[in-house]
């Protein structure tokens, strides 16, 4: 990937050279044509384009975006209801996830998420326990966690 975008700066630069125009808009457009063109040479070159990565950064930012306002709504409804209505659990979260970086990045966005909490590891880092403060099934909260942030995750460092 460094080369990638090594590549795309050069390319940047040199059509800034060949205009003669020494503007961010017309490094803007070399850095734009250099992308078409390692788009346009990716099969030959054998690499994923490397922006495929930072769209995919972006989308999983909003995602978490989406559900910490998803999360922050359900745990105002639960302590401004008279009644308590929460049913908190633990549930155990296999993951599919191999590297270190993965496993802690998931952690991260499941405990920074309202209402839930990463309690603890498997020792092979294959099972999660996380906390929920209120639980109406657990093959749903495995679910949700599968196709919002595991799979996010899945698609940035792949």
């Amino acid at each position: 990937m460094p080369i990638q975008i090594l590549l795309n700066l050069s390319i940047a630069i040199i059509w800034m050279l060949l205009s003669s125009h020494f503007s961010f808009s017309t490094f803007l457009v070399g850095y734009v044509i250099g992308l078409a063109l390692l788009y346009l040479f990716k099969s030959f070159l054998k690499f994923d384009l490397y922006f495929t990565k930072i769209i995919a950064f972006v989308k999983l930012i909003l995602v978490f975006i989406k559900e910490m306002i998803i999360a922050n709504l359900n745990v105002a409804k639960i302590v401004l209801s008279p009644k308590l209505k929460a049913k908190p659990g633990i549930v155990a979260y296999p993951t599919e996830l191999n590297s270190a970086l993965q496993v802690t990045l998931l952690s991260s966005l499941i405990t920074l998420t309202p209402g839930t909490l990463v309690m603890a590891f498997s020792d092979d880092r294959k099972t999660l326990y996380v906390h929920t403060i209120d639980i109406d099934s657990k093959e749903k909260v495995i679910e949700s966690i599968k196709t919002t942030f595991e799979k996010g995750i899945l698609e940035v460092t792949d």
